[in-house]
């Protein structure tokens, strides 16, 4: 690790013409600028093309969430054991050159490690300024590590989570600073730490989308208590996200308003994305793998048949298509997609669960149904009234892998669902003529480190969290 850490960091300063890297705390190189003020450090939250980019493509794949057509799949192997769930491929072995979620989520690290180092220190700046920015640097490290720990290791479980490794935890920005490969929980305790000692000093508005806010903070540390099954914190802390913004985006309004356009036979001409960095439900704004100004991944037949009938946020994005053999639905919006930060819906949904859980069904169904009136249209619609619990779960959980399609979250959800034992999550499906099969307890569920890491791991050691 130590030379890509070595070289994002040299990038990093780069981009903001700091020309020396190895000694750029100790000296001026003629002509250059080593950062000193708040504003130096600031600006680097802003450089959202690598700090803020969340590219979990092989989980997607494994998903099945996107599709991958047959001339990708047969060169590109890794994705094809993913996405043709091959339990007998040797993804290890295999994962060569997969390394976009690894290095780009460790080169958004090495920045927000920067920023809490220098921060408080810095130049030309109140106290208060200071600890802002040092606080959204902290809350910006634990998603980052909160990603990493959700692709390359187990899921959280209370039982195993204390002799399970989870991923390296670097914290410094020097780039000979040690690495430990430490527990599950000691991973999550160092994020639970983060969010703690952020939430002081976070504000209800940010500078920018980029910045994480105080209902960022609550809506994050609701997720993290989530996949911890600590579903009373996670409940307190989607209503404390939801009392700083509680905004749904109206798709049905914005089916009415591009109606024409969505619903022309054999037209694929794209509509404008909702869903950027003014997108009413954000807290704050990451990439995902898409490119920035493009349109979303396509989606496979059976992935698009799992969507609710009438739902205008699908029919907004996605029209089927057929190209020779292949037949998919094609994305028909661009624009930007906030893939990798968190939105209320997530927060809604949460609290759905969460009431759920504790018996509160009705209550619980109400929180869904405010996430439905703005999705299903009127024609469509229907109060979904159930006084079972597993009903209104599973109704919760199918509406939530819809609404975060494309994002870590479904992937993170199946596996915190398929350890708990209760509401499993399988797949099944059928490609020319075969019948494949994703068990809620194949190993497939844990991705295997990149071999770049495991093979140049820094000042540190790792050890694969899967045998294959």
């Amino acid at each position: 690790m130590k030379n890509i850490y070595y070289s994002i960091l040299c990038s990093l300063l780069l981009s903001l013409t700091f020309t020396s890297c190895d000694s750029y705390l100790d000296e001026v190189p003629k002509g250059s600028k080593i950062p000193t003020t708040l504003a130096d450090f600031e600006a680097f939250i802003r450089y959202e093309y690598t700090n803020h980019k969340v590219d979990v493509a092989q989980a997607l794949n494994l998903l099945n969430d996107r599709y991958i057509g047959p001339s990708t799949l047969s060169y590109d192997r890794l994705t094809n054991a993913n996405y043709m769930w091959d339990e007998t491929a040797d993804r290890i072995q295999l994962n060569q050159a997969d390394e976009t979620t690894y290095y780009g989520q460790y080169a958004g690290i090495s920045t927000f490690n920067l920023i809490i180092e220098n921060a408080l220190t810095s130049t030309e700046a109140t106290e208060d300024e200071k600890r802002l920015i040092w606080a959204e640097a902290k809350v910006l490290r634990a998603m980052s590590y909160y990603n990493l720990v959700n692709f390359y290791a187990d899921t959280y479980e209370a039982s195993t989570a204390g002799t399970k490794l989870s991923v390296p935890l670097i914290t410094s920005a020097d780039i000979n600073a040690p690495s430990k490969q430490v527990t599950i929980q000691e991973m999550y305790d160092f994020i639970l730490l983060d969010l703690n000692e952020a939430l002081p000093y976070l504000t209800s508005v940010s500078q920018t989308p980029l910045h994480p806010n105080l209902g960022t903070a609550y809506a994050f540390y609701s997720r993290v208590n989530l996949q911890m099954n600590n579903y009373a914190e996670a409940l307190k802390y989607a209503d404390l996200a939801l009392a700083e913004n509680d905004q749904l985006y109206d798709w049905t309004a914005y089916y009415d308003t591009n109606k024409t356009i969505i619903e022309t036979p054999n037209s694929y001409i794209t509509t404008p994305s909702p869903m950027g960095f003014n997108y009413v439900e954000n807290y704050n704004y990451r990439h995902g793998a898409v490119n920035y100004f493009s349109t979303e991944n396509n989606v496979p037949v059976y992935r698009g048949q799992r969507f609710e009938t009438g739902d205008a946020r699908f029919l907004s994005r996605w029209k089927i298509t057929t190209v020779g053999a292949e037949t998919y639905y094609k994305s028909t919006m661009s624009g930007n997609f906030n893939y990798g930060g968190i939105t209320t819906v997530e927060a809604y949904l949460i609290k759905a669960e969460c009431l759920a859980r504790s018996g509160e069904i009705n209550d619980a169904m109400d929180v869904l149904d405010e996430v439905r009136k703005k999705r299903i249209l009127p024609s469509e619609y229907q109060k979904l009234t159930t006084t079972d619990k597993t009903v209104a779960i599973n109704a919760i959980l199918k509406t939530k892998e819809n609404e975060l399609i494309l994002t870590l979250i479904p992937f993170a959800d199946a596996r915190r669902l398929n350890a708990e034992g209760v509401y499993k999550v399988s797949f099944s499906k059928v490609d020319a003529g075969t019948a494949y099969t994703l068990s809620s307890d194949s190993h497939l569920w844990t991705m295997p480190f990149p071999q770049g890491a495991t093979k140049n791991p820094g000042n540190g050691t790792i050890t694969q969290n899967v045998d294959k």
